[in-house]
């Protein structure tokens, strides 16, 4: 057996061309300048929500829970927010846990969508004496960069364009085919789990603003298994800001309600040239008000300057790709667009580094699980210590500070989310997964710097007793950290790393020997007693020291099975049809068939070599899950139920390891700069007659071309292996 699977590798990793060596980069090589914002506008009225994303500002317009349509966007700003995570939902309390797990001051399992309770500026339109409350968009265009609303109203066209600016404060331009007054009105901040109001209101005629002082107790509950104590809302102190370019003095109304809620409205008037109103929210109310004058008076340029720097992201930032197939071109960029739309630098607390996040329809922030793979995609932005390095270092806080929960066997397991000061109290094991990142980080750079950060007080720290395993990564685990200690000039630390488990050849393939068909299941890895077939067995594969043998034999007998395998109405359902039948409970219901249960099954299969399995699945998932056919936009959900009905949140970067089945997968990129080495596992679909990426490497950009019957590279200023 040991001979056979020395072969196989052998096999699996002959080079078939050594292409370029130290090619210089021609000018063609960048890409050319495409409007990405324009390219991926789509309707949405009727659909989702809008969205729309500043650093520490975000924007919802109106409201679809699950989906499901609640409330219609109208005029003006329904509902943008701050969020720098001071707080994982609405309410600002300290955990009464002791010791390593407090989860500190700001967790809270209430209120995670605590801007769909917020009334901020909706606008109603009055049209020759008559008064159209709140109407819903015509049409509503969701661009990365801003959202384009119309409404046709009594007669007269209003459109509007919502757009949040680098200053964090958002802003609404409006203008009207014919003389309008719009009205608009809102109050303070007030939740449903709120208990009392403290906000004062004024108008600062000076500034043409209105100034709201937010305060107030809700019912928050931060330490989990524990009952709701009340304390400070997440808004405690804080200065929102309203204002408009053109005078509200003369109909502005203010007044207090008996839960002392401020309630405001006021009148301006819209034509043709544009009405703009603002909002803005900071701890200082000097900040607030600056910002919200700001934006009104440089609307339009800042406007433009906030789509040159999306447009910029999308084609400087990250990696070009094009296919015949314009649908996936598409999806690339769309999730491109949501992962970097999702990236914040708060500068306080446990919160230095700039990262990504998941989701606004769930607790903003990055979540340990899904930086499994967000990390990763980091790893292939151009300016990795803005767009990749956070995404790890963000976590070394929990281990610096002692915040973690320690087995009896040693093992220590850092939470789900955190944010300034707080932790969720949650724990896993997924770090595991955070060193491989880290490592991949470190061959896009050479920066041993940043390895020193990620390994001194963090990864050193959280495994130095026991490694954590996530799908059967334990062997590259203390392989990489043996690597990271010697380095960094921590080789004191290496032997510790080579003995802390055993990786010797037979040891190693005992482990997966002993686990394949357990439990009585045939032709299929690590499965449960109690029968629930998951897609994790497939995750393995991502290790290279699972058997091939065994892949081909778990892809063939469950992954391309449409009976009682993961082949759904498309691939992969989450759960086998042969365990759905016994397992029916509402969350087996709505998460049906899920984005990242996907990412890590599929790049199992590109790891373990199986090309026409591996790019006609990953084809057939992107299709359905990430384009819908109806809409003709892409998509992405948390989840799909298991009849096919949208589930979660609406803009998931949950989905961002789809990313690396077009990098990683497509165009088997794999990059080292110590080595100065670019190596090509190409996987052309068979459905395309051809593919192209470019990237930059060491500033410069790399163009690489795939056809039935070649892999052309040009501009490397590496060594280029091609494997077949």
């Amino acid at each position: 057996m040991k001979e056979k699977g020395k072969n196989l590798m052998l096999k699996w990793w002959a080079t078939f061309a050594a292409v370029v060596v130290g090619a210089i980069v021609d000018a063609s090589e960048k890409p050319p300048f495409t409007d990405y914002c324009e390219r991926l506008e789509q309707e949405i009225q009727g659909r989702k929500h809008g969205f729309l994303a500043g650093n520490l500002t975000y924007y919802v317009g109106g409201f679809h829970a699950s989906w499901n349509l609640i409330e219609d966007e109208t005029i003006g700003l329904t509902h943008p927010f701050h969020h720098d995570l001071r707080s994982r939902g609405v309410g600002l309390l300290d955990s009464e846990i002791s010791g390593t797990e407090n989860t500190g001051k700001g967790n809270d399992y209430n209120g995670w969508e605590f801007y769909k309770d917020t009334k901020v500026l909706y606008g109603s339109v009055i049209v020759d004496g008559t008064t159209y409350k709140n109407p819903k968009p015509t049409s509503m265009q969701w661009r990365p960069d801003k959202m384009i609303c119309e409404y046709e109203v009594g007669g007269v066209t209003i459109r509007e364009e919502k757009f949040i600016a680098a200053n964090d404060a958002a802003a609404s331009v409006i203008t009207s085919s014919k003389p309008v007054t719009l009205e608009f009105s809102g109050h303070s901040f007030f939740h449903r789990n709120s208990v009392s109001s403290t906000a004062s209101i004024r108008f600062d005629a000076g500034q043409n603003a209105l100034v709201i002082s937010e305060g107030g107790t809700v019912n928050s509950r931060p330490d989990p298994d524990a009952s709701e104590r009340v304390g400070p809302c997440v808004y405690d102190g804080m200065t929102t800001v309203l204002s408009a370019s053109r005078a509200i003095s003369e109909s502005v109304t203010t007044e207090q309600d008996d839960r002392g809620v401020q309630l405001y409205s006021f009148q301006i008037p819209c034509d043709g040239d544009a009405t703009t109103v603002s909002w803005a929210m900071a701890d200082e109310p000097e900040a607030a008000l600056k910002s919200a004058r700001e934006i009104l008076e440089n609307s339009k340029p800042w406007l433009a300057a906030k789509t040159a720097e999306m447009n910029r992201q999308l084609n400087e930032e990250i990696p070009y790709f094009r296919c015949p197939d314009e649908k996936f071109v598409d999806i690339y960029y769309y999730l491109w667009s949501l992962y970097l739309m999702y990236y914040m630098e708060v500068g306080e607390g446990w919160e230095m580094e700039n990262h990504t996040q998941t989701a606004v329809n769930n607790f903003l922030g990055i979540h340990r699980y899904d930086a499994a793979f967000q990390i990763k995609v980091g790893a292939w932005t151009t300016d990795k210590p803005k767009f990749a390095y956070g995404n790890v270092l963000t976590w070394k806080h929990l281990t610096e500070n002692d915040r973690f929960r320690e087995l009896p066997d040693g093992l220590r397991m850092i939470a789900d989310n955190k944010g300034i000061g707080w932790h969720s109290g949650a724990y896993g094991a997924e770090t595991s997964e955070h060193v491989l990142g880290a490592w991949q980080i470190y061959e896009h750079t050479g920066d041993v710097s940043f390895l020193k950060d990620c390994y001194e007080d963090h990864f050193r720290k959280l495994y130095w007793k026991r490694l954590s395993n996530f799908a059967m990564n334990e062997f590259e685990l203390a392989e990489t950290l043996e690597k990271m200690a010697r380095l960094t000039g921590n080789e004191a630390d290496v032997e510790h790393w080579q003995t802390i488990i055993r990786r010797d050849p037979e040891h190693i393939r005992l482990m997966f020997d002993q686990r394949w068909e357990m439990n009585d299941a045939p032709n299929y890895f690590a499965a449960p007693n109690n029968g629930m077939l998951m897609t994790n067995a497939f995750w393995a594969m991502r290790s290279r020291h699972f058997p091939n043998e065994y892949a081909r034999k778990m892809v063939n007998a469950w992954a391309l099975d449409r009976e009682k395998g993961f082949y759904g109405e498309f691939f992969p359902l989450a759960m086998s049809k042969q365990s759905m039948k016994a397992f029916a409970t509402d969350v087996d219901h709505s998460f049906g068939y899920t984005p990242d249960t996907a990412y890590f099954t599929l790049d199992g299969m590109f790891c373990q070599c199986l090309v026409k399995p591996a790019t006609e699945l990953t084809l057939n998932h992107l299709a359905n899950y990430n384009f819908h056919d109806e809409w003709q936009i892409p998509v992405a959900p948390e989840a799909y139920r298991r009849n096919l009905m949208l589930f979660g949140d609406q803009y998931s970067n949950f989905n961002a390891g789809k990313i690396l089945l077009y990098l990683e997968g497509f165009a088997g990129l794999k990059i080292s700069v110590p080595e100065k080495k670019l190596t090509i596992h190409p996987a052309l679909p068979e459905a395309w007659e051809w593919m192209e990426f470019r990237l930059p490497i060491a500033d410069q950009w790399t163009k690489i071309r795939y056809t039935k019957d070649d892999v052309k590279v040009s501009g490397s200023p590496f060594e280029v292996e091609i494997v077949r």
